[in-house]
């Protein structure tokens, strides 16, 4: 678990604003240093289903408080014992930037090893069937690159957004191993900053190109192996590899 930021070393205090945490009044060991695994969604209720279902199926039955309910901006459950946290992150990678931030740097402070991050959401599909799990490969911007782009102090910054290629393998694995049966494919992830125009959606307020462009640019990313669209795989991707976690 790698945060490099050595300004962090001067706090008095580090206030995570967003998850109503303080290092002053946390213990943040104490209540986060078990932790092994941490999934994100888009969704509040989604991600707290999820919780649900795997507490379900761990013989866990009590209530499972959000425990960012302070920060008034994220969901975020832990379940058995700490070991696994679930945590909503909102729309975009901007929502999901700040979350990742705070997320990183809590379990900085609590001394977490061996930590594995997967991110669970929709997505628009390409060329497969509906309903189909896709297991991302390579993240890749609009432009088909395997970047997450910031612009830090007015300069462009790229950050490279590759995936944990074991992990890819691991979760493909398990999950053709699942007792239901759903479709499960490898592909590459276009990240987009936009639900309507980047995704070359036809339907929104704007529009700024044809029918036949859009099939044109979707056809295209089709032969690079892309599968799927939605809005914060590059993010996830290289802010994870940043900080020396494995992520899908």
């Amino acid at each position: 678990m790698n945060c490099e930021n050595p300004n962090l070393k001067s706090l008095d205090e580090d206030v995570l604003y967003h998850l109503g945490l303080s290092t002053k009044t946390v213990d943040f060991k104490k209540h986060f240093g078990d932790v092994k695994f941490v999934c994100t969604g888009g969704s509040a209720h989604r991600i707290k289903d999820f919780a649900h279902q795997l507490a379900k199926k761990a013989g866990i039955h009590t209530e499972l408080p959000n425990l960012a309910s302070k920060g008034g901006r994220f969901a975020y459950i832990c379940v058995i014992s700490c070991s696994f946290v679930f945590k909503q992150h909102g729309m975009g990678t901007p929502s999901l930037s700040i979350l990742l931030h705070e997320l990183f740097k809590l379990l900085h402070y609590a001394e977490c090893t061996d930590v594995t991050f997967i991110r669970l959401g929709t997505s628009g599909g390409l060329g497969v069937q509906p309903g189909t799990l896709v297991i991302t490969t390579e993240a890749l911007n609009t432009e088909f690159k395997p970047f997450y782009e910031l612009r830090i102090l007015g300069k462009t910054v790229n950050r490279p957004s590759y995936m944990d290629q074991t992990l890819v393998e691991e979760l493909y694995s398990l999950a053709k191993s699942l007792p239901e049966n759903m479709p499960v494919i490898k592909g590459k992830t276009v990240c987009a900053n936009d639900f309507y125009e980047e995704q070359a959606r036809l339907d929104g307020a704007f529009c700024s190109f044809t029918e036949q462009e859009k099939l044109s640019y979707l056809h295209e990313a089709h032969k690079l192996g892309v599968r799927n669209f939605e809005m914060e795989c590059t993010c996830f991707a290289a802010q994870c590899r940043m900080a020396g976690i494995r992520g899908e």
